[in-house]
């Protein structure tokens, strides 16, 4: 191989030419050759012992010539790349020229990462708002310790109440017609759970064990089943049980029952070490985040649109897997919440900017700053990852390799960088922002008596 010219083009765009001898070339053809004679019938000769030369007297000169440059084409412009010292962040075109037995040439134009320039990422100055942990938070800590430790009892001598677990018979009804999905027995309906459509629970409410009766309700615009979405039901109704949850007593018993305490006092002092625990972590990534932040304000570079689009495609890619875990799949995804797949990349458009000028301005830092990563560290990194992951070291090394961690890691040093020379102040953070807002969780999922094409997965991040 041989880089005859390295040329930028225009910003953030290079071509490169790139000859292949005679030498090479013949390698690649026999091997070529070796690879596809087996397959190959002729006259007079047995299946795969075709002469190389016969199969291209028949077939012409160039018959291996395409099997031989797709296996070296690959390598010659990787190595290519390596020579012009250029980073290339999309897949190149690929130009061929002057294709015969005495080698060939071909140009490669490239997508480059950009020329990045940041300025003033040490001595940033910030505040870092910290919060106590209150009495409230406290208990509701213990409230959640109370309803994991509740048990379903029966419910006798009143009507259904929010909160309740009605068990129901009901069949839906269109224009009097019964609709496929829309029937149940024996149904453990959460009231104020959100489970069925929009004003169905309420009319459960109030009734008594054992009573028949109907519940109208109108299905949303935006229903999974078309036939359905904006169209009013009937569904006629028995209920044949009622259960609630019976919560203990927050007392000595249950720090026993629910934790290695023996008293109450014990348990609240952990249960505030532990809040705490997680209200410093919350204020440190704040802290960092709004640091990064001002790093990113202080960058300067012309990005190319590719970069942004290959940080969609993997932030779309990672919401799928979460939707597969989910047993779901993204066409599924996309009819419920009824969006074109293009107006769901886009709703991932501002995250990955940022993520791809965050990485661009962090990467820059690791240069100016000559960040690396021990061979110590990466190894420890693979211990961490394969213990995360219940994998072997090996198994995750053939997954990512070792440039990529050190990378990772140079990167996760810029931080601690920007994070330990920043000029910081404490304060308490203000009432109503004490904590950061908790991530937007997805409705819980509907489940309408008659049956959906799909449920609602989490949003994503």
């Amino acid at each position: 191989m041989k880089l005859v010219k390295a040329e930028k083009i225009e910003t953030n765009k290079y071509q490169l030419e790139i000859s292949i001898g005679a030498e090479e070339f013949e390698a690649a053809i026999e091997k070529a050759y070796r690879k596809n004679v087996k397959q190959i019938n002729m006259p007079g000769f047995r299946k795969g012992k075709a002469p190389r030369k016969m199969i291209e007297k028949v077939y012409g000169e160039g018959a291996f010539y395409e099997d031989a440059i797709n296996d070296i084409y690959p390598k010659a412009y990787s190595d290519a790349v390596d020579e012009a010292k250029i980073e290339p962040v999309d897949k190149a075109e690929i130009e061929m020229s002057d294709v015969d037995k005495n080698g060939f040439t071909f140009k490669a134009t490239v997508t480059v990462k950009p020329e990045v320039s940041v300025k003033d990422y040490k001595g940033i100055k910030a505040v870092k708002y910290t919060a106590e942990v209150t009495d409230e938070e406290i208990d509701a800590e213990l409230n959640r310790m109370r309803e994991r430790a509740g048990r379903i009892v029966p419910v006798e001598g009143r009507a259904a109440q929010m909160g309740d677990t009605a068990v129901i018979n009901f069949e839906g009804f269109c224009d009097g017609v019964a609709f496929e999905g829309g029937k149940g027995e024996n149904f453990p309906l959460q009231l104020g759970s959100g489970q069925f459509i929009p004003g169905f629970e309420e009319q459960v409410v109030g009734k008594e064990i054992d009573a028949e009766f109907d519940v109208e309700v109108t299905f949303p615009e935006q229903y999974g089943e078309e036939s359905l979405a904006g169209k009013p039901a009937v569904f006629k109704c028995k209920l044949n049980e009622l259960k609630t949850k019976e919560l203990p007593e927050v007392d000595d018993e249950l720090a026993k029952d629910m934790s290695e305490f023996s008293t109450l006092d014990e348990l609240k002092a952990d249960i505030k070490a532990k809040v705490q625990e997680r209200k410093d972590k919350a204020a440190q990534d704040d802290l960092e985040n709004r640091l990064i932040d001002t790093v990113i304000e202080n960058m300067e570079a012309e990005i190319p649109q590719c970069m942004f689009d290959t940080r969609i495609d993997q932030s779309v890619k990672e919401f799928e897997y979460r939707l597969q875990s989910q047993g779901l799949n993204l066409d599924s995804y996309l009819q419920y919440t009824n969006m074109e797949l293009d107006a769901f990349r886009k709703t991932f458009a501002e995250q990955a900017d940022k993520q791809v000028r965050i990485r661009l301005a962090l990467e820059k830092i690791v240069e100016l700053e000559g960040l690396t990563a021990s061979e110590e560290e990466i190894s420890k990194e693979y211990e961490n990852m394969a213990k995360n992951y219940g994998m072997p070291v090996d198994q995750i090394k053939k997954v990512l390799p070792a440039t990529e961690i050190a990378q990772d890691l140079a990167v996760n040093k810029a931080i601690d960088l920007v994070r330990d020379s920043a000029v910081v102040t404490t304060e308490a953070a203000p009432q109503a922002e004490e904590e950061a807002p908790a991530k937007k969780k997805a409705p819980a999922k509907k489940k309408a008596p008659a049956k959906k094409k799909t449920e609602k997965a989490e949003d994503a991040e």
